[in-house]
């Protein structure tokens, strides 16, 4: 690879203009760092960031770049947790932060055409305007892009009645790293003309293509929704209550959230809130919608009833805005007080075991935590298998390379319960550069080896996004 020089920059300010480029240091590291925690064990920093504003732009960047061997790193709003917009080789790191577009809403065709630096929730709200519905948007909707959700596959809380990013992406136009533009799909339902290219770029963490223009597919806007507040005595018990849903209540929620007793009792420590049952084991919150008031609330009445059968200690029921706001407001905070920047941290992670497993997985946790001097809350999308926990180390006050040896010792015997239970790497954070080297114990080498040949045949030179998933 080749470093970005004066030169370079002169030619980058021609294809893009004076204010689309800049190789000012404290812009660069700005932009060379995402949401990932704890940090990697050096900096990684770019040369320069460019900030192209339309397709045209990010293809003359990229066929520029592809001759002359100049690594370049895409990044949407940098709120990634495995490291995926980072710059491992240095080079360039172009922001997606100008294409910020919503070009289209057709309300016949039901979609949504938007470009990639569009925020999440712009999306949502205005397909709810047109009385329309993104099912795709994720838990980090007010702060994430539309194109880092495309490029991670992000997931969210609506996964197990809607699908994740990938299941409402009909179109996408992309840029090749050696500048050729690629239309894929459009708003077609159904296509099997050729292969299924959209869904190989989509959670490709960037480094097969850029994409520049994205095509949603919208759904009818439920006009009724309800939020059921579950403390459960254990976490057995609320493993098969969250089963116990659709195979005794014939019931598919809309999302289905778990946290267990640590996460709220953080929240309370740090917001001064009282939570009711607070020292019950575990905690979920069910929601359900639909388009019939009255079919809804026979659905919630009957799953109550199941609540109260397995041994909740309490069903609080959320029919109206802010009812339903103050429990998602709990939510909300577990992911955001989890870690309060003050506190030493092992890893936060983001594995997926099938829901049959899942009591297991907990069953074993306290012990695994113990045995390597760690401490835990988890929390996440249980309906899916989704779990999200962070490791503290029980002993805080570690050095920063004792930190990183504990990390390493925890998350290999995380991963290896993980794996014994038919679980998985990552849900919806990624690969990236973070979790990279973990790749093989999921993985066999012919599965490896095929992905190499799929980023080869795309990115022959190895210059976009290059050191991430493998």
């Amino acid at each position: 690879m080749n470093a970005v020089t004066r030169s370079v920059l002169d030619d980058l300010t021609g294809i893009l203009g004076a204010f689309s480029v800049t190789a000012d240091a404290e812009k660069c590291a700005a932009y060379s760092v995402d949401s990932t925690l704890p940090r990697f064990e050096r900096d990684y920093q770019a040369e320069a960031v460019c900030f192209p504003e339309n397709t045209a732009q990010v293809s003359s960047l990229l066929r520029y770049a592809n001759e002359r061997n100049i690594p370049v790193t895409p990044r949407g709003a940098g709120t990634g947790l495995s490291g995926g917009a980072v710059p491992y080789m240095g080079g360039i790191v172009m922001s997606m932060e100008r294409m910020n577009s919503i070009l289209e809403i057709d309300v016949e065709n039901r979609t949504l055409t938007a470009e990639p630096g569009v925020v999440t929730s712009e999306i949502t709200k205005a397909a709810r305007e047109r009385g329309l519905f993104y099912a795709g948007d994720p838990c980090s909707g007010d702060i994430s892009f539309i194109g880092g959700n495309v490029a991670e596959n992000a997931g969210g809380n609506k996964v197990i009645k809607y699908g994740a990013t990938g299941a409402h992406v009909l179109g996408l136009e992309v840029v090749l790293p050696d500048g050729g533009v690629l239309t894929l799909g459009g708003k077609r339902r159904k296509d099997v003309t050729g292969y299924d290219l959209i869904h190989l770029i989509v959670g490709s963490e960037g480094t097969l293509a850029v994409v520049t223009k994205i095509i949603l597919n919208l759904l009818p806007l439920p006009t009724c929704v309800t939020d059921l507040f579950v403390p459960m005595p254990s976490i057995d018990s609320a493993m098969g209550l969250v089963a116990a849903i659709s195979t005794q209540g014939g019931v598919i929620p809309s999302s289905v959230e778990f946290m267990d007793r640590k996460s709220i009792k953080n929240v309370e420590g740090h917001t001064g809130m009282k939570i009711p049952h607070s020292d019950a084991s575990a905690f979920l919150i069910i929601q359900m919608d639909g388009m019939d008031s009255g079919q809804l609330w026979l659905d919630v009445e009957r799953v109550g009833n199941i609540c109260v059968e397995l041994g909740a200690l309490e069903v609080f029921v959320a029919e109206d805005r802010s009812e339903r706001d103050r429990v998602w407001m709990i939510r909300r905070l577990v992911a955001e007080e989890e870690w309060t920047g003050s506190m030493a941290l092992l890893s936060k992670e983001d594995v997926v075991i099938p829901s049959g497993g899942i009591s297991k997985f907990f069953g074993e946790l306290p012990m695994l935590a113990e045995r390597n001097g760690a401490i835990y809350n988890a929390f996440g999308h249980v309906a899916d298998g989704n779990i999200h926990m962070t490791l503290f180390p029980a002993m805080p006050d570690m050095e920063e390379s004792e930190l990183r040896k504990a990390s390493e010792t925890v998350c290999m015997e995380l991963y290896a319960l993980v794996k014994s239970l038919g679980g998985t790497l990552s849900g919806e954070h990624g690969i990236g550069l973070k979790r990279r080297k973990y790749m093989n114990i999921f993985l066999d080498e012919a599965h490896v080896a095929l992905i190499k040949r799929l980023k080869a045949a795309f990115d022959p030179n190895g210059i976009l996004n290059p050191g991430k998933i493998v």
